[in-house]
């Protein structure tokens, strides 16, 4: 008898495993039918002007200011080559020489507008530990 009641546990306890397995890739697929309806696949290919996220890292000062006011992107650069199914390879100015030239897709976003119409990297000094230094043009009293 004891044989029996165990081969009835186990019987039961995997078929409550077969349905919470059901119900969790049901609550899942719906999830995922929601989240799939605002995403759009970034469409970029060689030869597409791109704008780069200026500093993906958390505490790096972006043009001398802080928050909701400084650039998010900076650009518009030219993709020379796709790695990968992620990656591309940007040509970047000379100014922007001691940055990684591949960047990963989340860091790009399409440049749909004029390419003359950018910010200005003359301004933009990157030193070795990707931080803006800021340095005062005059000393008020």
């Amino acid at each position: 008898e004891s044989r029996l009641i165990g081969s009835v546990m186990v019987q039961e306890t995997t078929n409550k495993m077969v349905l919470i397995k059901e119900r969790l890739k049901a609550a899942r697929d719906h999830q995922k039918s929601y989240a799939n309806n605002r995403r759009k696949p970034l469409e970029i290919e060689v030869g597409d002007q791109v704008l780069l996220k200026v500093s993906p890292q958390k505490g790096v000062v972006r043009f001398g200011k802080k928050g909701k006011l400084a650039p998010r992107y900076v650009g518009s650069f030219e993709i020379l080559e796709r790695i990968g199914l992620a990656a591309y390879r940007l040509r970047l100015p000379q100014e922007l020489s001691s940055i990684h030239d591949t960047s990963h897709m989340s860091n790009l976003k399409k440049c749909l507008a004029d390419a003359n119409l950018h910010v200005p990297l003359e301004e933009i000094r990157v030193e070795k530990n990707l931080c803006f230094v800021k340095e005062p043009i005059e000393i008020m009293d």
